[in-house]
């Protein structure tokens, strides 16, 4: 496959947590697409966690976008500078107030290739024991969770767990054993 040749470039919108671009493009076959938007996100990292008791370490917030509270394993952006090991340490810890000494990377995917430029970075935290009160963000109002494997399937099932990064995770680690269930 031949990448497609940038031919301009300009910015619509620029944050401090994403930028919106719109790209001018031609095509391999010639064919020129002159608004192809592009939402330029960090690298994210989302944390399957699991407490020294076997219980899943979750969250519940709500989304704006699809307007409605979901459950959610502890995740977020990777700050400038900062690894994604270093970034999933801090969301658990932020967003739950638990650590954990053993960790295992699942990998990484594109959340959404075609349009956004960033990366999900994936891991298993086992072992995890709360050590502080949570401190989430101001734009977050979480609701700590410790669910069982079983309810946590359940609730796939059900449509509680939607979010596609935290998905892509719970079944990662699933067909890898780290997963019951």
């Amino acid at each position: 496959m031949r990448p497609w040749h940038v031919l301009h470039s300009r910015y619509l919108l620029r944050r401090w947590w994403m930028n919106l671009r719109v790209d001018h493009v031609r095509l391999p076959d010639g064919t020129e697409l002159p608004e192809f938007h592009v939402v330029e996100y960090p690298d994210w990292a989302c944390v399957v966690c699991f407490t020294e008791e076997g219980r899943l370490v979750m969250v519940e917030q709500y989304r704006h976008g699809i307007r409605r509270a979901c459950l959610e394993f502890p995740a977020g952006a990777v700050d400038p500078g900062e690894e994604p090991l270093q970034a999933a340490r801090r969301e658990l810890l932020e967003e739950t107030g638990y650590a954990a000494d053993d960790w295992i990377g699942l990998g990484r995917c594109a959340p959404e290739p075609s349009k956004h430029t960033n990366y999900a970075h994936l891991y298993v935290a086992r072992a995890a024991r709360p050590v502080r009160a949570p401190a989430g963000d101001a734009s977050e109002d979480l609701r700590v969770c410790l669910l069982e494997p079983e309810d946590v399937l359940r609730r796939v099932e059900t449509g509680d767990l939607v979010h596609g990064i935290h998905l892509a995770a719970l079944f990662w680690a699933r067909s890898l054993g780290l997963f019951p269930g």
